[in-house]
């Protein structure tokens, strides 16, 4: 029995096939419109694409095989050629185990930035400003590095090919779920959204035994510090995903913290006249895009001054 190709297999081939077409007729006005809209109408068709030109560019004798193979003249022979060329390629990406698929696809966001990033099996992924991570998927598996940031994942269920993405010491599996995954310095955030995930702790050479897996319910938050033990405690999802919708949760958090996570959503940026202002405790729903009104509101729970500096809005006493 014929197993038939699985989304990421049939693209290849497509993309294969287009450009087979290229290399045995050229870019016209017949085939430019065609091959731009199967570009456009999924970001999987264009990263498939470039690899198959990749591929295309690095085959030994690729440019020798052309020269000494001119295109027939009559459109019947040209068609052949395209498909055997196409099948050339296919076969020739297949037996090197895909390996062009294995490198990691990178992602990132900047100050003030958001993003969204659906992969090629459906997978959403949203990632928060100064978020960067790697996303690496083969045959079997589907793997997320997160080395800095937030982000959201919206995973498409899979149990054939499972779905990880590790953060600092953590690693998070998932099937069919909605999670989030957090990571500033060395400590991790995960919040589980819908469904359920597992977190595994590596094994480190500092680490006397690694703690036992976590299976986290919908609602639950694990908190890993470096050289302080995990733990899990209850969220509300609608807090946990305020920052997509332009708004940001504090409950109890210091006034460090708090400006911190402000502050890498743009805008004017704050800080404080005395360090020891940064203990402060912070509670309240407030705009990731108005900064002002969260100095005002907390000088005035504080009672203390909001000044503007050199572009900034500086609290002190």
């Amino acid at each position: 029995m014929v197993t038939p190709p699985d989304r990421s297999e049939r693209i290849a081939a497509e993309a294969a096939a287009w450009l087979a077409r290229l290399e045995s007729t050229g870019r016209s006005a017949a085939t430019e419109p065609g091959l731009q809209a199967w570009l456009v109408s999924d970001d999987a068709h264009r990263r498939s694409f470039e690899r198959a030109m990749d591929a295309w560019a690095i085959i030994p004798g690729a440019a020798q095989l052309l020269d000494a193979h001119p295109a027939p003249a009559n459109d019947r022979s040209r068609l052949v050629r395209a498909l055997a060329l196409a099948a050339s390629l296919v076969f020739v990406l297949f037996a090197a185990g895909w390996w062009l698929l294995d490198q990691p696809a990178a992602y990132s966001t900047a100050v003030g930035e958001q993003k969204i990033a659906t992969l090629e099996d459906g997978t959403r992924i949203a990632l928060n400003a100064e978020t960067h991570l790697s996303v690496r998927y083969d045959r079997r598996t589907r793997s997320v590095r997160l080395d800095s940031g937030e982000a959201m994942f919206e995973v498409k269920h899979n149990p054939k090919r499972p779905f990880r993405v590790e953060a600092g010491d953590k690693t998070v599996t998932a099937l069919g779920t909605s999670f989030l995954v957090r990571k500033v310095g060395d400590a991790v955030v995960v919040t589980l959204i819908s469904g359920k995930v597992r977190v595994d702790t590596q094994d480190g050479a500092a680490r006397s035994a690694s703690p036992a897996p976590v299976v986290l319910a919908p609602g639950e938050r694990l908190i890993a510090a470096a050289d302080s033990p995990e733990i899990v405690t209850r969220t509300s999802s609608e807090a946990a995903t305020a920052w997509r919708r332009g708004q940001v949760v504090f409950e109890d958090t210091t006034l460090s913290a708090a400006i911190a996570e402000l502050n890498h959503y743009g805008g004017v940026q704050i800080d404080v006249a005395d360090p020891r202002l940064g203990g402060l405790l912070v509670s309240g729903v407030f705009a990731t895009n108005d900064a002002a009104e969260f100095a005002s509101a907390v000088a005035v729970l504080h009672g203390l001054e909001v000044k503007r500096e050199d572009g900034r809005l500086r609290l002190s006493r």
